[in-house]
């Protein structure tokens, strides 16, 4: 079982769903389990990251992938995204 993981909440910008849909398709070496999801709510995306270990999570946010949502969030997004390290404790 994966014991780390990343949820990264996602705001687009008006406009811009399209571009952080085709954004989130993208995953990296590392990554056991990646679920890119559009929620329910308006513009609203998220990402979550399964890792065998606090280096591969490490990284997954030291990576490209995170260097590129980073350098487009002025772009992409109408906030700063929400990153939050998460451990996990159960699968099922």
């Amino acid at each position: 079982m994966a014991k780390f993981a990343l949820y990264a909440e996602l705001k687009a910008k008006p406009g811009k769903e399209a571009d952080v849909e085709a954004f989130l398709k993208k995953a990296e070496a590392g990554t056991i389990h990646w679920y890119g999801f559009k929620e329910d709510k308006g513009g609203v995306f998220g990402v979550f990251d399964t890792f065998n270990d606090e280096a591969g999570r490490d990284a997954h946010l030291n990576g490209e992938i995170a260097k590129a949502l980073m350098a487009n969030a002025a772009t992409l997004f109408s906030e700063a995204p929400k990153i939050h390290k998460i451990e996990l404790i159960g699968e099922k």
